[in-house]
């Protein structure tokens, strides 16, 4: 059976709802607040997972409270975590995330546990990743575990996805071990040096990602769509027209959408849908990993 290994952290979130995020030096009142499971990584594996892929989760997390919420959740989407370590050295990170009535959000990542990740434990899950069909990873672990284990996954011809997120400086060698490279407006404007806001934006940092050595790339622009570019083919494709109720964790449902779609070897359009419609109906619904949507829910869309 096809698998996705996913290597990320695993978070906490502590979400505030108000009418606006506030500034620096600013006290607002808000409306509410919700604990529930969050982190990049984690929020992608129990997506991939929700929309019918064998999923593997590979972090650290802490012998406490917030580490077992996060072992619920994988139970119930049937993320598989035997790669997970249970530390009881660190604590569980946490993530404390600020939300406007209009659904945009503000958020501090503080990674816990997940930073202590090292190289012998990647070489402990090696198994898993150098035996899956897409390696999925992002930029909230230590950097130089997620680079190392992005190379174990290309040297052993895995297909990678590499969400810059957050955007951090990398060697340029890194490039060419990335098959599909998946930014968000701020991140892609991080590696090109110049704003991408809108189409024409995208098509210009798609041009310059691809020289480096990237063999595929997609720009996520929020409500605007996407905007995919490789050596033999460009296109753009419009946001899923939807209530939004709230944007966290759409990001994660879109890469974790695109990786079950490569998995099942859609074309790269079909692709893009599905990973549109996942990331779409994640907004609907409050929160991260418990917003991302089961499978039944994606293909009434597709």
């Amino acid at each position: 059976m096809k698998s996705i290994s996913i290597l990320g952290i695993y978070v906490a979130d502590l979400a505030f709802f108000g009418n606006t995020i506030p500034v620096p030096g600013e006290t607002i009142l808000g409306k509410k607040y919700i604990i529930g499971p969050g982190g990049k990584g984690s929020n992608q594996a129990v997506a991939a997972a929700n929309a019918g892929a064998k999923t593997y989760f590979i972090s650290k997390i802490g012998d406490d409270q917030f580490g077992a919420m996060a072992q619920s959740i994988y139970d119930d989407a049937g993320v598989d975590y035997s790669k997970v370590i249970i530390s009881k050295e660190h604590d569980t990170g946490a993530a404390g995330i600020l939300i406007s009535k209009e659904g945009q959000n503000a958020i501090n990542v503080v990674p816990g546990a997940a930073a202590a990740l090292t190289i012998e434990d990647i070489n402990n899950a090696s198994d898993v990743i150098t035996q899956s069909s897409i390696f999925l990873t992002q930029l909230e672990a230590p950097k130089d575990i997620v680079l190392y284990a992005l190379k174990l996954a290309k040297d052993n011809n895995v297909t990678t996805i590499f969400n810059p997120a957050p955007a951090l400086a990398i060697d340029k060698d890194i490039f060419s071990l990335i098959d599909y490279f998946t930014p968000n407006e701020k991140e892609a404007s991080f590696y090109v040096n110049h704003p991408v806001e809108n189409k024409n934006d995208a098509k210009k940092a798609s041009d310059q990602l691809l020289q480096m050595g990237i063999k595929n790339v997609i720009i996520t622009l929020g409500d605007k769509g996407a905007y995919f570019a490789s050596n033999n083919d460009r296109f753009y494709i419009d946001a899923l027209e939807i209530d939004v109720i709230d944007t966290t964790g759409a990001g994660d449902a879109f890469n974790a959408g695109l990786a079950v779609a490569l998995i099942e070897e859609m074309n790269i359009k079909d692709a893009l849908t599905f990973a549109n419609i996942t990331a779409g109906l994640s907004t609907t619904k409050v929160g991260t990993a418990n917003s991302m949507p089961k499978r039944a829910e994606i293909d009434k869309l597709l």
